[in-house]
């Protein structure tokens, strides 16, 4: 059953700006990018039982904000059965990371990188939605950046199926491997002093051709949220973070300053930097972002 007016009614669009925190000026977001996008998901379902939807962006350029803008207008426009999935919420656990740490290199204590996520759990979990029967129910996993640590099960989210539609949001969504010869020369600091022997970078590598890239084959369409550059990117990732030390029950506490977001951004800019001169190729669509961290095209 379809709605016959293929948008979102006031009522609808005002509680997503309540509930995201967004400017008044969204709306023009909405109705000029999402909104047109959202209309065509049945297109590019096409005749198949479910749409895949991949979004990639970096930190602080919108990938939750237009995943769950998309499942409210699937919802709301096709009564669609929509499953969202952050791949920050299959990180390995704390001790999960520590014994990689140990064993492996240091640096996969940090969460972030391919190779910190548990993708078998994400495989599971691909397929279960895929498999998914009318009446059946599953639970999607969370994770809690304040406490570095999976969210207790208590607060994962439910899922019936059938599912109509899983997007699949987050940073390395659709991200290829490099070549051995671009993983030669650090890109920072954090590569130059802590990975000398590019042990850390050839180990990220390997996970994301081995483990990553199968996945990421499963995604019907992907959509890039390009940022312009990465310094715009560490601003937002900054301001990220505020968001973020607003809502959480425990404030600031287990966040992080803007020092510790500079080194910790440094795990993820060879990748990040890749991403923005090779996925607009690779994408089915490019939504490009400003400084201003509007939409420009």
């Amino acid at each position: 059953m379809t709605r016959n007016n293929l948008k979102l009614s006031e009522t609808e669009l005002s509680g997503f700006l309540s509930k995201h925190r967004l400017p008044v000026e969204f709306r023009r977001v909405a109705e000029q990018h999402y909104s047109p996008l959202a209309r065509r998901l049945p297109e590019i379902r096409g005749d198949k039982h479910q749409l895949v939807l991949g979004i990639n962006g970096a930190q602080g350029t919108g990938k939750s904000t237009l995943a769950d803008f998309l499942r409210l207008a699937a919802e709301s426009m096709f009564d669609w059965r929509v499953a969202v999935l952050s791949i920050d919420d299959f990180y390995l656990t704390f001790k999960e990371r520590q014994s990689l740490a140990h064993v492996v290199h240091p640096l996969l204590l940090t969460r972030g990188p391919p190779g910190t996520h548990d993708t078998n759990m994400l495989c599971d979990c691909l397929d279960q939605l895929r498999n998914l029967r009318r009446g059946e129910r599953i639970t999607l996993p969370r994770f809690d950046k304040s406490t570095d640590d999976r969210a207790n099960e208590s607060r994962w989210p439910i899922v019936e199926g059938p599912t109509d539609l899983v997007i699949l949001e987050g940073w390395c969504v659709g991200t290829k491997a490099q070549t051995d010869a671009e993983l030669e020369l650090p890109v920072n600091a954090l590569e130059e002093h802590e990975d000398s022997d590019g042990a850390w970078r050839s180990y990220v590598n390997d996970q994301l051709k081995a483990n990553y890239e199968p996945i990421f084959e499963q995604l019907d369409f992907l959509v890039f949220m390009r940022a312009p550059s990465f310094d715009a990117i560490l601003r937002w990732r900054v301001e990220q973070e505020e968001k973020l030390a607003a809502v959480s029950p425990e404030g600031s506490s287990g966040l992080m300053n803007e020092d510790q977001i500079t080194r910790f951004l440094q795990f993820y800019e060879r990748l990040t930097r890749a991403n923005l001169a090779t996925l607009p190729e690779q994408a089915n669509l490019v939504f490009e972002l400003d400084e201003s961290h509007s939409i420009s095209s």
